[in-house]
């Protein structure tokens, strides 16, 4: 690989640190060809860019972007970066679903938003609630009160429809 394709690819590995709010390094020693497709389309699904650098040019990259920097001192071995956006811990709960059927991709650390996780927070990561979980929770919230008023109304209205037949009963009789 001569300068500049190397120096290509540190201005890629840039630019997609910086357009992420997630990055994970994982080790993925002994994960064979088809389980590594089978991981980079679970992630792909979930808006996940699954790649391999090399070490020393991810660092370089580190180092330009000034972003992540603790990352750094993780990358030996055999290292795969998933890049988040959208959702920053889909990757997580990914890893942590591999991992736990075959004790294989492990994490060696990651960055959520400007968050330092080491690879003992995989499950703690992986139990958070999605961007969209989230919202979720917070509109069912909001529409609680709301749900709520009208069945009080809906109660006061069945209350006095009773009580104007029980009047008209009474009447009639």
């Amino acid at each position: 690989m001569n300068k500049n394709e190397k120096e290509e690819i540190i201005a890629e590995i840039k630019e997609v640190i910086d357009n992420s709010s997630a990055v994970y390094l994982t080790d993925y020693s002994g994960v064979n060809v088809a389980d590594i497709s089978e991981i980079r389309n679970q992630f792909r699904k979930e808006g996940v860019r699954y790649k391999v650098y090399k070490n020393t040019l991810f660092k370089r990259a580190l180092k330009e972007s000034g972003k992540f920097e603790k990352l750094a001192d993780h990358l030996e071995g055999m290292t795969g970066f998933a890049f988040a956006s959208e959702n920053p811990v889909a990757p997580a709960k990914i890893i942590k679903k591999y991992f736990d059927t075959s004790q294989k991709l492990v994490l060696k650390a990651c960055y959520v938003e400007t968050e330092y996780y080491d690879g003992s927070k995989l499950s703690q990561l992986a139990t958070l609630p999605t961007k969209t979980d989230l919202i979720a929770s917070i509109m069912g919230s909001l529409n609680a009160p709301a749900s709520g008023i009208v069945g009080v109304i809906n109660a006061v209205v069945r209350d006095l429809v009773s009580v104007v037949d029980q009047i008209s009963k009474r009447e009639a009789a």
